[in-house]
């Protein structure tokens, strides 16, 4: 079992596991930035906001410390006898400090509402743009890359940034404003207090720091091997016919235990590690207070602060570490936001079809000629598959395309539609260059009936009608009963209105392929591309998809790729191609008397 289909392990939650980095993490800030231009307004308001609500916050603690001496104040004076405790002084100090928490809170409130908004509309900007972004792209772009690939970059990258710009800039803002704030607000009560409070960080950051990167390791393991350990699974449940037909769940149950055994280690160890990080910092932490209040007491007797005074620091100290932990939080988003920004801005970034060009020619009046001259064609520069292709094909015409895999078949029928330019020569369509038309409009003159039928989740009418979506219910069943699916489609469930499930898996291979029939018939194009549409059903099921085609074909132009040769003895023309170029063509009976390569592979599948 190979080990690179085993990378896709879930993502755990452990905030220490590594975080993904940008290949040019200014370039992408700089980019998304940019991109954010129009909402810059909304922006700065949620910064101000963000920094109104720390701001008043942090004020809070020091106004409730002189409630806290005007009450320890009153006491002393009413055990001494010389007065009482003045409740409407804390009365009112109370009511200050409920006001400033209140303002506090409304700012975060404007703050996190202005900046969901923000976010998800940016959110739904960059969806919007990739969805029209896939549409221009050339196909060698998707043949190039697995499904998986780019459906994240619309789904996870997507949803990445836009939790990052929620969270990290109203973060970032509140992180650094409470700082600076605590920290001038525990100087205004005292330097001495103060000093001794920040001591205490390093030590704890020192002690964190070993404890990473000791952790680290094991966190990187413990994603490594969660991977390895999904990849056998699934393995293990996609392959699970085979297993047991082979008798090898021994061998697989062997290799689950052993990496499963690795994962066990590694995630104990990380998350054993990762465990003491709150004990070390509580530890720390309670030798600062511990510092603090008896600094605190000396200076209070002293007559240097008040009860009040200690009161607050204890809580400035507290809440001071809080921040400085949620900046390091939002670094690794920061990071992996901007990681996620590089391959979204990629992505949108990437080489683009010419979609339109100057003076195109009019689709609505093509008929179907073609023709093919000299055509030289590679995926590569350096590697060409179609040598020199030349033929003529005239309107409603049957063209069969046979040969051996690998020949060039298919590779035609995708310069024929314009997924790629050729690299020499031209392909005419009506007498124009297939290049003078805008590609979209050409494809609008080719029907496709493909091997690898695609349906999608939805009623057996709506699927029929994709062909052409303006297309009446009459119109629908007119086009199945040509398709010969009618039939079928009676006997089903709820029969026009029955939901196709996602891959359509309730439905045979036939009756899909009949259903795929019916839109191109119903679409109504004048060319017709037929790429092996009947290579993956019985013979039975094969000879009522083949009447169903004939239907379809009649009246237009049909180019036919087919392996089973006896598809295609009524082509008008069969073009036989080896290596790139046609070696062969006539039709069915011509070639046989050629006695030729043709010959050879139509008796070929006949031997036994």
């Amino acid at each position: 079992m190979a080990d690179n289909r085993r990378r896709g392990g879930g993502h755990h939650g452990g905030g220490m596991a590594p975080v993904e980095k940008a290949k040019d993490f200014k370039g992408s800030i700089k980019n998304l930035v940019k991109y954010i231009g129009r909402f810059k307004a909304a922006v700065v308001v949620v910064m101000i906001c963000a920094a109104a609500s720390t701001v008043f916050s942090v004020i809070g603690p020091k106004i409730l410390g002189k409630a806290t001496t005007e009450l320890a104040s009153g006491l002393f004076k009413k055990i001494e006898g010389t007065g009482t405790v003045n409740m409407d002084a804390i009365a009112n100090i109370l009511l200050i400090v409920v006001a400033i928490y209140l303002v506090s809170a409304v700012f975060m409130f404007i703050q996190g509402w202005l900046m969901t908004g923000v976010s998800q509309k940016i959110c739904y900007r960059m969806r919007r743009e990739i969805s029209e972004k896939i549409n221009r792209m050339p196909l060698k772009y998707f043949e190039s890359r697995t499904y998986g690939e780019v459906l994240s970059r619309v789904t996870n990258d997507v949803d990445t940034l836009g939790m990052g710009l929620n969270q990290s800039i109203t973060q970032i803002i509140t992180s650094i404003c409470s700082i600076i704030g605590i920290l001038i607000m525990m100087l205004s009560i005292s330097p001495i207090m103060t000093l001794i409070a920040v001591v205490i960080l390093p030590v704890s950051a020192f002690l964190l720091s070993m404890v990473v990167k000791i952790s680290q390791k094991h966190f990187r393991d413990q994603q490594k091997y969660l991977g390895e350990i999904n990849g056998v699974v699934e393995e293990s449940f996609g392959g699970h016919l085979i297993i047991k037909a082979y008798n090898k769940e021994d061998e697989v149950l062997e290799e689950f235990e052993k990496t499963n055994k690795i994962l066990y280690n590694s995630a104990w160890k990380s998350q054993f590690l990762s465990g003491m990080m709150m004990p070390i910092t509580m530890f720390v932490g309670n030798l600062g207070y511990a510092a603090v209040a008896l600094s605190g007491g000396l200076l209070a007797i002293q007559g240097v602060i008040t009860i009040g005074d200690i009161q607050a620091f204890i809580q400035y100290v507290k809440n001071f570490t809080q921040p400085i932990q949620q900046m390091s939080q939002v670094i690794n988003q920061v990071q992996s936001m901007a990681a996620a920004a590089e391959r979204v801005f990629e992505f949108l970034d990437e080489e683009e079809e010419n979609q339109k060009v100057d003076n195109p020619v009019d689709v609505t009046t093509i008929k179907g000629d073609v023709e093919f001259e000299h055509v030289r064609f590679g995926y590569n520069e350096d590697k060409i598959i179609i040598k020199d292709f030349s033929a003529k094909v005239k309107q409603g015409q049957r063209i069969a395309i046979v040969g051996p895999t690998g020949a060039g078949k298919t590779t035609m029928v995708k310069l024929l539609m314009r997924f790629y330019d050729v690299n020499d020569g031209s392909i005419k369509l009506d007498g124009h260059d297939l290049r003078d038309f805008n590609r979209r409009e050409l494809r609008d003159a080719f029907g496709m009936v493909l091997q690898d039928t695609w349906l999608f989740n939805g009623t057996i009418m709506e699927n029929i009608r994709y062909g052409r979506l303006d297309a009446t219910d009459e119109e629908v069943i007119a086009a199945a009963k040509a398709a010969h699916a009618h039939r079928f489609i009676r006997t089903l469930p709820d029969g026009y209105n029955m939901m196709l499930n996602e891959d359509a898996s309730n439905v045979s291979q036939g009756q899909k392929q009949l259903l795929t029939i019916a839109r191109a018939i119903l679409a109504d194009n004048p060319i017709l591309i037929l790429d092996e549409a009947t290579s993956s059903v019985d013979t039975r099921t094969e000879s009522r998809i083949q009447r169903a085609m004939n239907n379809l074909m009649k009246g237009r132009t049909s180019f036919i790729i087919a392996h089973r040769l006896s598809t295609i003895k009524d082509a008008d023309l069969i073009l036989v191609m080896r290596d790139g170029d046609i070696v062969e063509q006539g039709t069915h009976s011509e070639l046989l008397e050629k006695d030729g390569f043709y010959a050879e592979l139509y008796n070929s599948q006949f031997d036994e």
